[in-house]
């Protein structure tokens, strides 16, 4: 194994046990991830780990994705009855309501 990639495995290792990055820091390394993968000139076993961490990065952002599409459900619930209403459906049948949804 080269020198060079020694210190890269030793830099995911590093990565691996840092507190979880930000949703923006890890997708911008998610997409370094993606070119440096579809550039195709890693050696198999880097490309390999390259890849494990890449698809590590891609659910943490899911994760994140989620837990934000929650809150925000939670923020539009529906009080009166209980039920939340999906982000997009919220904004369209608010309409020409919107300023009324502050006039209670």
């Amino acid at each position: 194994m080269a020198k060079g990639s020694k210190q890269e495995t030793a830099e995911a290792e590093a990565q691996e046990q840092a507190p979880a990055p930000s949703f923006e820091g890890a997708l911008d390394r998610l997409e370094a991830t993606v070119d440096r993968l579809e550039a195709g000139e890693l050696p198999l076993e880097e490309a390999l780990e390259l890849f494990e961490s890449g698809v590590k990065l891609a659910r943490h952002c899911s994760e994140t994705l989620d837990v934000a599409e929650r809150r925000i459900e939670i923020l539009v619930e529906d009080r009166q009855d209980g039920r939340s209403e999906p982000f997009d459906d919220v904004q369209h049948d608010q309409g020409d309501d919107q300023d009324d949804a502050f006039e209670e």
